[in-house]
């Protein structure tokens, strides 16, 4: 067991939901908790079926589910579309004349749309979008920063039916390419540049790199810019064309076409173990369902609430829970551009203060550099418009838990550690902060309508505080439907390691209350600040590089980060391993992926260890990178004395 959950539970630090807040909850004790996960357990058709009617459907479901595993159809014969429930259901009340977006830009900059405003903003962009030729089924590729535009070109996409691919502004032309090309994607929408900590990011320029980088992206046929920085860029005539000269100028009125509960509402590429990014598929019924509900319940939403989460729309957190999920609900959604440290630490605590924000959902990596940066900054702004706050990305250690909760949130408002994937859709595991006693580090039980289990690799349930696997074992509604393109990858992946339950990649523990620790990946994906980078992406862009022969990448932990990555790297014959080699890599992998693939260590090795048959062998390099002697079986190891090499060798590090 852990160090950081024997010390939870031989402290027993247990926080009861704060009464006030439990008496307007919308569950507001365990009885009630235990009532719905019953319910649910007992007839489960019944139950997200009584969720989906809060819903807007024009026409109503034949059957509930369909499960031929692995494959699930969700509101069978049903037809909808996503943007009704987050805009058109919301105009004809008081919500029409609310705040949706609240959006405050880096340099200062600040716009509010209304309900109404943004549902003509998302009518035009859905009547420009057709106009270029976008019609139900084509992908649309999204490469923006966090403007209003994003949310604006995310439903205009919705709208049409057209799914789209939201790629993360920080990533760079190659990984852009790549996504870009997998989908098809006939529409690029992105803008000049973004803001981030003062600094311009040529987003165009990428763009134009990427549809040029190695066999292009044949698909693309236009490029929508967004005028957000004002540099000069390349404008390519009949295939660029301005948002203010196509989108602000369309008509505000658009009928939405009624979808089916099972057409494809976006896919999000995601890292995977084989190194090629995975388009993660989802469909419009059982998502919307799973991000209504989710939103509703997780963050006990109120029509008074101002909701801030705080990742990039580029993440499925961003997806769900600061498009989908809140706007669905009516609530009003925080939009911010920049860095939280931008021009001074405490951006985030004066963006709450100024704006009276109320919930807050951020990471742990975000949690543990305000740690770093002082108690000062949040003691200097009023942050009491707060009532619950929110955790998104990894598992929080205690220590940044509490400190959250005592310096964030005054002892006063719930914690929910959230627990969930690009695959789920939709929150899996968290707190209902009016009912669930909360544990620093646990995500403690999964929601009512999920089943969640710990077992081992036959598929057995783990005991109490015994590590094993984290797997679902009944559907639900916002599941992955595929893999883009390739469904065996997605079968093999997902429902073939342990049979029949959804695999997760975490290992976790579940403790005598029952409560879940989730205790990070088992296989080769980083998590890097809450988003996951595969080993493999690195280490080819590592190897394309002229000057390396070899590279093998592992993540170790790392107190800001969760996970930090370290490149172990065998240079070419004549070439010299020094510092000035280690600034040219890390310069190379940020040039290919981004900056979050940047090695926050190199170690430069003759050899790397492997097995006779040539195999590297990671879990080793995992133990060196984390500062362990290596343990476990190495009698496969060719060369014993490669080991204590590498352990000595630190040339390279910062």
């Amino acid at each position: 067991m852990s160090d950081a959950i024997q010390s939870v539970l031989v402290e027993d630090r247990v926080f009861p939901p704060p009464a006030e807040f439990a008496e307007s909850a919308r569950v507001g004790s365990m009885a009630a908790y235990e009532a719905m996960a019953a319910r649910a357990r007992k007839d489960p058709d019944g139950f997200w079926a009584e969720v989906a009617k809060e819903l807007t459907w024009s026409t109503p479901w034949q059957r509930v589910l369909d499960w031929q595993s692995p494959d699930a159809r969700w509101f069978v014969g049903a037809r909808t579309n996503i943007t009704v429930n987050c805009l058109d259901r919301h105009l004809d009340g008081p919500r029409k004349n609310k705040a949706a977006l609240l959006f405050e830009g880096e340099p200062g900059d600040t716009k509010v749309l209304t309900y109404h405003q943004l549902h003509r903003a998302v009518c035009q962009a859905a009547n420009a979008l057709h106009d270029l030729g976008v019609r139900a089924g084509d992908f649309v590729a999204i490469y923006l920063p966090m403007i209003p535009e994003a949310v604006i070109a995310m439903l205009a996409c919705a709208r049409l039916g057209a799914p789209h691919t939201v790629v993360f502004g920080g990533f760079s032309a190659e990984a852009l390419a790549d996504r870009v090309r997998d989908s098809k994607a006939r529409v690029v929408i992105t803008s000049d540049g973004g803001w981030r900590r003062g600094a311009i990011v040529p987003l165009k320029a990428n763009v134009d790199r990427a549809l040029t980088h190695g066999e292009g992206c044949p698909d693309v046929e236009h490029v929508v810019v967004v005028r957000r920085t004002g540099q000069d860029i390349d404008f390519r005539i009949n295939r660029d064309v301005w948002w203010h000269d196509t989108v602000d100028k369309a008509s505000p009125r658009h009928t939405p076409p009624a979808l089916s509960s099972e057409h494809t509402l976006f896919s999000l590429y995601t890292s995977g173990t084989t190194g090629k990014p995975k388009g993660i598929v989802h469909t419009t019924g059982g998502y919307q369902v799973g991000a209504y509900y989710t939103s509703k319940l997780v963050f006990d939403l109120r029509d008074d609430d101002i909701f801030w989460c705080t990742a990039d729309i580029g993440w499925v957190t961003g997806h769900s829970y600061v498009v989908y999920g809140p706007l669905m609900n009516g609530a009003t959604v925080m939009l911010y551009e920049g860095a939280p440290n931008q021009p001074a630490p405490d951006r985030f605590w004066d963006i709450i203060e100024r704006w009276g924000v109320t919930v807050f959902y951020t990471a742990p990596t975000a949690i543990r550099a305000f740690m770093r940066w002082g108690d000062e900054y949040p003691a200097g702004h009023d942050l009491s418009s707060l009532r619950l706050l929110g955790s998104v990305g990894e598992p929080i250690n205690p220590e940044a838990w509490m400190w959250y909760r005592r310096t964030i949130g005054g002892d006063r408002c719930p914690v929910v550690d959230t627990w969930w994937q690009t695959e789920t859709g939709s929150i899996m595991i968290s707190p209902l902060p009016g009912a669930t006693p909360t544990k620093p580090g646990s995500a403690t039980k999964p929601l009512p309508g999920i089943e969640v289990d710990v077992v081992d690799k036959h598929g057995t349930s783990c005991g109490p505080n015994q590590g094993g696997f984290l797997v679902i074992k009944r559907p639900w509604p916002s599941m992955l439907r595929t893999i883009f393109g390739d469904h065996e990858r997605f079968e093999k992946t997902y429902f073939g390691e342990i049979p029949g339950v959804y695999f997760a990649g975490d290992g976790a523990r579940r403790d005598a209350d029952g409560y879940f620790w989730i205790m990070g990946r088992v296989d080769d994906v980083i998590n890097v600040a809450g988003h996951r980078l595969s080993t493999m992406e690195v280490e080819s862009a590592l190897v394309s590089h002229p000057k390396v022969a070899e590279a093998a990448v592992v993540g170790r932990p790392d107190e800001l980060k969760g996970q930090a990555i370290v490149a172990f790297v065998t240079p070419r014959s004549g070439v010299a391993a020094d510092e000035a080699l280690a600034k040219e890599l890390r310069g190379h992998v940020a040039d290919q992926i981004g900056a979050l693939a940047r090695p926050e260590e190199i170690r430069f090795a003759d050899a790397l260890p492997k097995t006779r048959s040539g195999k590297i062998m990671r879990r080793l390099l995992r133990e060196v990178a984390s500062g362990s002697t290596a343990r476990g079986d190495t009698t496969t190891l060719e060369d014993q004395a490669v080991l204590e090499k590498l352990a000595q060798s630190h040339a390279g590090d910062d």
